[in-house]
């Protein structure tokens, strides 16, 4: 993107600090790339400065090729952590730059292409990731299916099915083969939406899933408290992603996207990745069943 954030720490406007609507058209085919997205967003790529809060832990990230994973993964390896990043295998390209990104932290990279519809999978990459790494600490179930409809008549069984089984299903999957490996002090992630709570009306499926990880999250930390294990998620608003202009939303929607919150504009990846490093970290150490809201300003 143009005129990068080079210093995170430094002061600005955050009504004036990333691009701001009118966007062009840019339509994409599922699941998009980063790359070819204008302008192109941010993920920490310069900015993000590490503070080594999470030295010496093993992170687990769904969706960690681009995107708000992709911002998550940059974050945590320089705050210190081993990385393992889930992602299809469509999006080796975005992959593989995350995996450098990694690896010039001076920690642990780790790819898992695959496909998170299959539970095999989702069970596979917590195995693989317990090997490669000695452990896991931190899983971050970040990866989302989301196809705009105008009407409920639109929405076949399929993309229906598609969306729980990425969003919802895969989340169980992963979780449920995690928790067995994970310490006390270990800590898990979801991540829902401003859409938990104010459904677009041409997101029902979606909608309908980020709900159900809100009340998943919540019901699972009550669950986890008595093993010393923490879970939160995270909500954000309009975040400039892959995943918008390949299907995510109408490209009408693209031009403007972002430009309905109070701030004016969509998030960059980069702006959410600490609230996920936060909540990762021992800083965090009394906060468990949460839901935090990155919304530019939208109430929840």
């Amino acid at each position: 993107m143009s005129d990068p954030v080079k210093n995170q720490y430094e002061m600005r406007d955050p009504r004036e600090q990333y691009p701001k609507p009118p966007f062009p058209e840019q339509p994409q085919a599922a699941p998009g790339l980063a790359a070819k997205m204008v302008p192109e967003p941010d993920h920490g790529e310069t900015s993000y400065q590490g503070f080594g809060r999470l030295k010496g832990r093993k992170a687990l990230i769904t969706g960690g090729d681009s995107g708000i994973g992709r911002a998550v993964a940059i974050a945590y390896a320089r705050e210190g952590a081993d990385v393992a990043i889930g992602y299809l295998p469509s999006e080796e390209k975005d992959a593989q730059e995350v995996i450098k990104l990694i690896e010039a932290a001076g920690v642990k990279a780790l790819a898992l292409p695959g496909d998170l519809k299959d539970e095999s999978f989702c069970t596979q990459i917590v195995e693989k990731t317990v090997a490669a790494f000695g452990g896991l600490d931190i899983l971050v179930s970040n990866a989302g299916k989301q196809v705009f409809q105008e009407s409920i008549a639109d929405i076949t069984t399929e993309q229906f099915d598609q969306t729980f089984k990425t969003n919802v299903y895969a989340l169980f999957w992963i979780t449920k083969a995690a928790i067995p490996h994970m310490q006390p002090g270990s800590t898990i992630i979801t991540t829902s939406s401003v859409n938990a709570t104010q459904p677009s009306e041409t997101l029902l499926d979606y909608a309908t899933t980020k709900a159900a990880i809100a009340a998943y999250t919540e019901a699972l930390s009550g669950q986890l408290a008595e093993k010393g294990i923490r879970a939160n998620t995270v909500a954000p608003g309009p975040f400039w992603t892959a995943l918008q202009p390949s299907g995510g939303q109408s490209q009408e929607k693209v031009k403007e996207f972002g430009s309905q919150v109070p701030l004016g504009r969509p998030g960059q990846p980069a702006e959410i990745a600490p609230i996920y490093v936060l909540l990762a970290s021992q800083e965090s150490s009394y906060i468990t069943g949460g839901l935090f809201p990155v919304t530019g300003g939208k109430i929840m």
